[in-house]
């Protein structure tokens, strides 16, 4: 109870700039591992050729499904489990957590064996070309037979930042990382085993991940206890949390949705282009995931105070997640604006179609990054105080609203440039619509908590 009382005082007392920062910081850390080890997948693979690299990109649209039902149940348990902490209703916190753990591997199961029964089916679906399906197929039925233990992974992960555990989140997720990395040239190169080898090298850190995340639960490292006792089949237990969690299927599901789309739109244009678009979004990735991070360590401080009544401290967490968001994607467009060439060299040196088409969707992509900060602060927000609909929407808008229309049409007019320009004007389309609805939601947060207080 002491530890608890601790946790309850740290996260609506501390002054907001270092309780967000301290939350906030494993998160990111531990989203730039999982983007670099994905990194490191493109980059190892693509040693086997034009074809290899496709395929990488064919089955992240698979793992972007799965993520999709993961942070659903993960997030959704995560964003309702920061309120009742924040109320002090530890007990219904610890039911919400076990359940949202059984679901987890009872859809990642489920997907499982969907996805092997139609593997040749789903390929094509996802939009491998005749000369990358075969390395699609083989990659992706390794990632299927692990996918209940991802999405466990994923809850257990979204738990532990629930409670503002982040440090801890960040030694389950980047052990598995590091090994993810130190098993690719290992399993590709040593001992030959081709994409194959890149599979196995994934699945093996996503199960030593979940064990160590696991580890921390079992060893009452943490305030959220799992335990059978806690198991229960009332629907209105997973009605709740599934409802919150519909932002983040939205946002990851549309995600995967976008990516098959993407790759459908690209293979029009043959496999340099499935390559370089697949590999344009490792790249981009990696500053993108550090912004999800920085947004996922946001989203309890905004749940904890929200849930305590504390709404002034709503607001100003907005106000510091805002500038420094909009100042780190200021930064990291500049340097991905003017590296694009070096960075696409240094997966495809030998294909100048691929660094061509590569470089032009990097620095367009680039330029709009200094909007991505308030998409991401109005889902989170929204999510995070319980309002599903509206953090539903927004979470829909960035590659769902937005994106699949201008992938499916403007390619017809403008060819591949349209392809390589479709996410960046999506973007800017995000921006526009979420600059309202948040003025008129922090305008209603100052009403009800007063004056905001200052940093």
């Amino acid at each position: 109870m002491q530890k608890n009382e601790a946790q309850h005082r740290k996260m609506t007392e501390a002054p907001i700039p270092g309780l967000t920062m301290s939350v906030a910081v494993p998160t990111m850390l531990t989203m730039l591992v999982t983007s670099i080890y994905n990194l490191a997948d493109a980059f190892f693979v693509s040693k086997l050729g034009t074809s290899a690299s496709g395929a990488v990109g064919i089955v992240f649209s698979l793992m972007a499904i799965i993520q999709a039902v993961g942070f659903t149940v993960g997030m959704g348990a995560g964003s309702t489990i920061s309120r009742l902490l924040g109320e002090k209703e530890t007990e219904t916190a610890q039911k919400v957590a076990t359940c949202a753990l059984f679901a987890s591997v009872i859809f990642g199961a489920a997907l499982a064996a969907a996805g092997l029964f139609f593997l040749e089916d789903l390929t094509v679906w996802l939009g491998a070309t005749e000369q990358i399906r075969p390395y699609a197929a083989e990659y992706a039925r390794c990632i299927l037979w692990v996918a209940p233990v991802m999405m466990a992974s994923f809850v257990l992960n979204n738990l532990l930042r629930a409670e503002g555990k982040t440090a801890l989140s960040l030694i389950g997720i980047g052990l598995g990382s590091l090994l993810n990395v130190a098993l690719d040239p290992l399993f590709l190169f040593f001992f030959e085993w081709g994409i194959w080898g890149a599979a196995i090298a994934t699945a093996v850190s996503q199960i030593v991940s979940c064990a160590v995340l696991f580890f921390f639960f079992w060893r009452k490292k943490t305030m959220i206890c799992l335990s059978f006792r806690y198991l229960s089949f009332d629907f209105s237990v997973y009605r709740t949390f599934l409802a919150n969690g519909m932002p983040s299927f939205f946002r990851q599901g549309l995600a995967g949705i976008a990516s098959v789309t993407l790759n459908r739109a690209a293979a029009y244009y043959g496999d340099a282009a499935v390559a370089a678009m697949a590999i344009v979004g490792k790249i981009f990735m990696l500053t993108y995931c550090v912004l999800i991070g920085f947004g996922q360590g946001y989203q309890p401080v905004v749940g904890y105070n929200y849930g305590a009544g504390k709404k002034e401290r709503l607001d100003a967490a907005y106000r510091f997640f805002m500038r420094a968001g909009v100042v780190g994607m200021t930064i990291s467009g500049a340097v991905i604006f003017w590296g694009a060439p070096f960075f696409m060299r240094q997966f495809v040196a030998e294909d100048a179609d691929v660094i061509a088409i590569g470089t032009r969707a990097l620095r367009l992509q680039s330029a709009v990054m200094p909007l991505l900060p308030l998409g991401i602060a109005c889902n989170m927000t929204f999510q995070a105080v319980g309002q599903s609909v509206k953090a539903s929407f927004f979470a829909s808008c960035r590659q769902g609203i937005f994106f699949l229309p201008l992938i499916l049409l403007l390619p017809r007019a403008y060819g591949i440039l349209a392809v390589e320009a479709a996410q960046p004007a999506a973007d800017v389309a995000t921006f526009l619509a979420c600059v309202p609805v948040m003025r008129a939601f922090r305008k209603k947060i100052r009403k009800i908590g007063g004056k905001t207080e200052k940093m």
